[in-house]
């Protein structure tokens, strides 16, 4: 058996990855024995209390289960074990070329470090391919396409790769511009819920990233709050930024690309997967706009329309039934109808009946917040005069 070192789901032997937030498996130890931990494989220590905020349901209706927010990875409690050979990289140089500072992340598959360019003083983030993955080859390969994909995709609202590299001692990275500042799913666990004005930018922002990869035919597949940065301006004002393409895929790739992202619902995480992706089928950037429209619902209320006991409840209620109105969900908040029918058009559980690209979707909330019509998205103008 195996089990997840984060929530301790147990797998069967075949399994590598948790379901549940993507962590690896390690090895379940007879007797109960708390299992070794691989530190790749769970979220930073946390620094202060966990608590849900004030306006969380405490008493669940007869018959349903309790509706709780959604505790971000970088919230969660860990328990960090030395032993990774790229654990206590800070003050090192990398290829002598990038000084370590400290490191700044961490997940399944990789660690990220600030780092400092020696050549040039640029602050960088330096991302890691785990010790104990290094000889994964699909891990190896996953980790270069992200690298292939990441140096097309040059907008103010992506994190793009500049580099693909590997140390004489076999440890593969890639460098990326040092992105400072809050984490999305931080924002709206501190917060309890985002202002609307705030959620129209925020949503504007990553649209407008995800248009541009959508352009390239790259589509994130991992869209959530946990990989959406908001950045601030030297004028004071904020800008939202899309991180970690690790999962993107490119439309009709061909065979290997179709290997390496073959595992379907390990793949990404199920809290903020399309159904489409939940049942394996092909995928396009509409995909992506429905968890746009998930993480706007949970900006906007503090909580996901879809809850069940178990992660394989939740997903089965999203394949089957409609999300809630923000509004059964949050009493206490003002959401008019026309703001309630743009999220319910972005979660629509069709493809075809969702919003085609992200920016339609965008202008059309925020059309809906001040009273306006949507406007016609450019592009398709464009489209007609050049005749496609």
């Amino acid at each position: 058996m195996k089990r997840c070192p984060a929530c301790h789901t147990a797998y069967d032997d075949v399994a590598r990855f948790c379901i549940h937030d993507g962590t690896r498996l390690v090895e379940a130890t007879p007797g109960g024995a708390q299992p070794v931990i691989d530190p790749a494989s769970v979220a930073p220590t946390v620094q202060m209390p966990l608590r849900p905020p004030a306006h969380a349901p405490a008493v669940p209706a007869a018959g349903q289960t309790a509706l709780r927010p959604r505790v971000p990875p970088s919230r969660r409690a860990s328990v960090p074990v030395p032993g990774d050979r790229h654990a206590n990289l800070a003050g090192t140089m990398v290829d002598r070329r990038y000084r370590v500072e400290r490191k700044i992340g961490e997940g399944g598959m990789a660690v990220v470090y600030l780092a400092t360019d020696v050549s040039t003083g640029e602050r960088l983030a330096i991302k890691v391919l785990s010790s104990s993955l290094s000889q994964d080859v699909t891990a190896m390969a996953r980790l270069r396409r992200e690298a292939s994909f990441g140096m097309r995709l040059l907008h103010p609202n992506i994190c793009h790769i500049m580099r693909l590299g590997e140390t004489e001692d076999g440890l593969v990275y890639i460098v990326m511009p040092f992105v400072d500042g809050e984490v999305l799913a931080d924002r709206t666990y501190r917060l309890g819920q985002v202002p609307l004005s705030d959620v129209v930018w925020i949503a504007r922002d990553v649209a407008a990233g995800l248009h541009a990869a959508h352009q390239l035919r790259i589509i994130h597949r991992d869209l959530k709050p946990e990989n959406v940065m908001i950045c601030r301006r030297e004028d004071g004002s904020e800008y939202a930024v899309v991180m970690d393409f690790g999962l993107a895929k490119e439309r009709h790739g061909g065979a290997d690309a179709q290997k390496l992202t073959a595992t379907g619902i390990v793949m990404g995480t199920p809290e903020f997967m399309s159904p489409e992706q939940l049942r394996g089928r092909p995928l396009d950037g509409r995909s992506d706009v429905y968890s746009l429209a998930l993480m706007t619902y949970e900006m906007l209320t503090g909580l996901l329309p879809f809850q069940g006991k178990t992660q394989q409840e939740t997903m089965v209620a999203r394949l089957k039934s409609d999300p809630p109105p923000m509004r059964r969900l949050r009493p206490d908040l003002e959401f008019s109808d026309a703001v309630e029918r743009v999220i319910a058009k972005g979660l629509a559980r069709s493809a075809d009946e969702r919003f085609a690209t992200a920016p339609e979707f965008a202008n059309a909330l925020r059309a809906a917040m001040s009273g306006e019509p949507a406007a016609p998205p450019r592009e398709r103008f464009l489209g007609r005069w050049l005749g496609r």
